[in-house]
């Protein structure tokens, strides 16, 4: 290792080239666990948790900024989003937003931060330089769910509560176009090149692909029951939709749209991220409060890592185009035990409707 080491640094010299520098958060899974107000941070070559970070009450949704130093957590009984700078494993900012903050994205250029807020019909636009609020949109009713465009030019907000999706030019943060899809849009991914959306419907058990372009839906595609997360592999070809209602992962060809495999996993699954190579999806088992880790090219759980109380989101640090190296000990925050104002149970959890 230290030879390749030199030799890269040898080869950067020579050619004045700029220096690969490894993301704090690369090779490592950052878990938001609802029920414990805590992070689990899990090393993905090892897939155990190397450190747990306390956040706000009931964690949501978790979003990475594209140079890894940041992790965004939406807290949604508190109103609140938990920035953790990822070298620490520590809360360096809290910032008020709307009222039952729910997901969250993070545009490609890293410059600001997307979070729905359920319980205010509106998203939070955050400068991630100032870790203050500058914008926000009022959009359809009840937003969960929310991805940004490869280049940035736009949001994609799923309404769970009017069965549409919002779609919010991120230049003039107004709402550009709203688009009719199944019952109860809770997740939302957007293609690599940025051709389609693809939404989780939980009350109607598919998937919405939406043209991004014509701003129409061009199939649906049905899955299991209550399809919840969503996560796009970083070539395109594959999307992962996690069921709740059946305790496994359905996935799509994005070519024929249809559905090429399914795979059991914990109970009441929710969220899903694949990792940036693209060869393992890791899923979040709320009901079994456990991580399932699929080989995507088997399309098998390789590994089941236990984490905190009801695990919702899920996101993997981005790393180096060629790889990079990780850094080594982390520093562990201490864990929080079960907090006692859990709000009532979630009809979302069994039933996939608020």
């Amino acid at each position: 290792m230290l030879k390749k080491l030199f030799l890269l640094t040898t080869l950067f010299s020579l050619f004045n080239l700029p220096a690969l520098v490894a993301s704090p958060s690369c090779g490592h899974a950052y878990v938001a666990n609802e029920g414990s107000g805590n992070v689990s941070v899990i090393d993905t070559a090892s897939e155990m948790v190397i450190a747990t970070v306390t956040v706000g009450t009931q964690p949501f949704a978790v979003a990475i900024t594209p140079d890894g130093t940041k992790a965004y957590v939406t807290n949604s009984m508190d109103g609140t989003v938990s920035v953790i700078d990822t070298a620490s494993e520590m809360v360096i900012a809290t910032i008020m937003v709307g009222s039952t903050p729910r997901g969250v994205a993070i545009t490609p250029d890293g410059t600001k931060a997307y979070v729905t807020n359920l319980g205010s019909g509106t998203v939070s636009v955050i400068s991630t330089a100032s870790e203050m609020v500058i914008a926000t949109v009022t959009v359809g009713t009840s937003p969960q769910g929310v991805a940004i465009t490869p280049d940035g030019s736009k949001a994609y907000v799923a309404n769970e509560g009017s069965n549409n999706v919002s779609v919010i030019d991120t230049g003039s943060e107004m709402v550009i176009a709203t688009v009719t899809v199944g019952n109860v849009p809770t997740g939302v991914a957007i293609t690599p090149d940025g051709t389609k959306a693809y939404v989780t419907n939980v009350g109607s058990n598919n998937v919405s692909v939406i043209d991004t372009g014509s701003e129409m839906v061009i199939a649906t595609v049905t899955v299991g029951t209550n399809p919840i997360g969503v996560a796009i592999t970083p070539d395109g070809t594959k999307a992962y939709i996690t069921n709740a209602g059946n305790g496994n992962v359905s996935v799509i060809s994005t070519a024929s749209e249809m559905v090429i495999a399914t795979v059991m996993v914990g109970t009441t699954p929710q969220g899903v991220a694949i990792t940036p190579d693209g060869t393992k999806a890791y899923v979040t088992n709320l009901g079994s409060d456990n991580v399932s880790v699929i080989s995507t090219a088997s399309e098998m759980v390789i590994a089941t890592i236990m984490v905190g109380n009801s695990p919702q989101g899920v996101a993997v640090g981005p790393c180096p185009a060629q790889g990079g190296f990780r850094r080594g000990k982390e520093r562990k925050a201490p864990k929080a035990g079960l907090h006692p104002h859990r709000a009532p149970v979630r009809t979302h959890k069994h039933k996939g409707k608020k």
